[in-house]
This record gives structure tokens, sequence and C-alpha cells, in this order.
């Protein structure tokens, strides 16, 4: 299996429901460094997974829809934990949707699977893969 990953990042504000989460039940912030791990069986004719550019691209599209935001006044989010591992979850989401509407290119119809990591710092990070079918 070959694979590209790209990184961007974002900044949130957000807070958790539950006992379990401590002090993170009041609003706090955090910087998720964020990886999107696109993957291909064999790579195209002109050996590439996927244009790295259109990835780039559609991963910043895909964060733009809530950094610099408080994730618990979006609608996409509303009673929602918005743990990293959720957060992970969601953009893997938006990145296979934007996949199967040919944002990334005819090369972007050959990924098989995508893995999308959240690094929520140097120490703790989360993820989400799974195929793009």
């Amino acid at each position: 299996m070959f694979s590209l990953t790209v990184c961007d990042h974002v900044m949130i504000a957000h807070s958790f429901r539950g006992e379990v989460f401590g002090p993170a039940q009041k609003l706090h912030g955090a910087t998720y460094a964020i990886e999107a791990e696109f993957r291909v069986p064999t790579l195209d004719g002109d050996g590439l997974v996927v244009d790295i550019g259109l990835a780039r691209t559609e991963l910043r599209r895909a964060l733009d829809s809530f950094d610099y935001d408080n994730l618990d006044v979006l609608p996409q989010f509303t009673a929602t934990n918005t743990t990293t591992e959720f957060m992970a979850s969601h953009v893997h989401g938006l990145l296979v949707a934007a996949l199967k509407a040919g944002k990334l290119g005819e090369g972007g119809r050959r990924v098989t699977s995508l893995k999308v990591l959240l690094r929520e710092s140097p120490v703790a990070w989360a993820a989400f893969e799974g195929p793009v079918g």
C-alpha cells in the first residue's frame, strides 16, 4: 500500500459534558496538528498516490469549516463531545466526501482508505481510519 500524507492545523474552543472530563468541562482551547494519509494499492501512471496540491487544498477546506470557532455553538456539533477521537472521525468524513465528489481529481478516485490523525499535544494524539468506498 502506498500513501501520501498532508498536514495542517486548527485552533478551536470547546467544552465537554460529563464528570469524566474533569476541568475540561469548562470552555478551553486546543490547537490540533492534523494529518491526512491517503492510501492506494498502486501508484498511478505518473507515480503518484494523489495530487498533493489538491490534497492540501481539500484538507484546508475541511478544516476551515470549524477553524477558530467555538465548537460548542456550531450546529454540526450540537450535543456532541468534540473529543480528539470524534474530531478525527469528523475530518475523515469531510475528506471522504471530497474524494467521492471528485475534488481530488482522478487520482482521488483511486484512494481506497484514509487515515486522519489529530495531534493534541506532543505526547497525545488520536486517529480515525477507514475505507473510502
